[in-house]
C-alpha cells in the first residue's frame, strides 16, 4: 500500500488518501470489468481486475491494495464467501459488494462477513467513485481489525 499524504490542520494529523490508490475489482462479466476499469483509472485509481474470486485470492497480498470492489454472484464462489476469505487472510482494506441481485438479506450477510458497503448494478458510475474514495479514507483514519 502507498503511503498516506500527511498534513496538518489546526494542530491535528490529517491523513488523506494515498497518492494514487489500488482497486482490485473483481467480477465474472467481462464487459463490466471493462467498464468499471476505465470508471476508476479516468479517476486516478490503479486498477487490478479479476474474472472470479479464486485468482483474486492467488494474487492478492496483505499490501498494495486500498480497496476491493467484488461482484456478488460468480460462478466459482459469491461475493459474500470471498469476503470472508480476505477477512479470514487478515485483509483489511475495506470492501465493496457490487449486486444486480439484491435481495432482502444480503446487506446483513455481506456485514457480518466484513463488506463495507453494497451498491446495485448497473446504478454505480460517480456513486462507486465517491463510496470508494470514503471507504479508503476511513480506514486510513481508524485502526486496522487485529492491529
Amino acid at each position: 500500500m502507498q503511503q498516506s499524504n500527511l498534513s496538518s490542520i489546526g494542530g491535528r494529523l490529517m491523513t488523506s488518501l494515498p497518492a494514487k490508490p489500488t482497486i482490485y475489482v473483481v467480477d465474472d462479466d467481462a464487459d463490466v470489468l471493462g467498464s468499471l476499469r476505465f470508471l476508476l483509472e479516468s479517476d486516478g485509481f490503479n486498477v487490478r481486475t479479476f474474472r472470479n474470486g479464486s485468482a483474486l485470492l492467488t494474487a492478492v497480498r496483505s499490501t498494495g491494495v486500498d480497496c476491493f470492489v467484488i461482484d456478488y454472484k460468480m460462478p466459482d464462489m459469491n461475493g459474500i464467501d470471498l469476503a470472508r476469505r480476505l477477512r479470514n487472510r487478515d485483509m483489511a482494506a475495506p470492501i465493496i459488494l457490487i449486486t444486480g441481485y439484491p435481495d432482502e438479506n444480503i446487506s446483513a450477510r455481506a456485514a457480518a462477513a466484513g463488506v463495507h458497503d453494497v451498491m446495485l448494478k448497473p446504478l454505480l458510475e460517480d456513486s462507486l467513485v465517491t463510496r470508494i474514495r470514503g471507504a479508503i479514507e476511513g480506514s486510513h483514519g481508524a485502526a486496522r481489525p487485529g492491529k
